[in-house]
């Protein structure tokens, strides 16, 4: 996640400064803790339904933080990066490990 925000921050001439890159991943990765307690995905880490859950909780919940209490844009073309990377992420990334794990 915090890759994709540098990635992003470059791309869109922003600057890699770690305080900006915070910034700008600190909704997510608050949404993505509160994913991870709400649907307890410490007891099926590795299963689709648990890495569903957590992707749409943290893109929701992020996507609402960066909005309400971070007080930044949520541009739709935003919207759809994020929630397509971060399903990406979350999702495919956990299918590749469990992939992995099951040889």
């Amino acid at each position: 996640m915090v890759l994709f925000v540098a990635i992003g921050r470059r791309n869109h001439d922003e600057g890699t400064a770690i305080d900006g890159i915070a910034i700008v991943a600190a909704p997510f990765l608050i949404a993505l803790a509160i994913a991870w307690l709400t649907s307890r995905a410490w007891r099926t880490p590795g299963s689709w339904r648990t890495s569903v859950i957590v992707w749409l909780i943290t893109v929701f919940g992020g996507l609402e933080l960066r909005h309400f209490v971070f007080d930044r844009g949520t541009a739709t073309p935003f919207v759809i990066v994020a929630t397509l990377v971060l399903g990406a992420f979350i999702v495919g990334g956990r299918s590749v490990l469990n992939m992995r794990l099951k040889r």
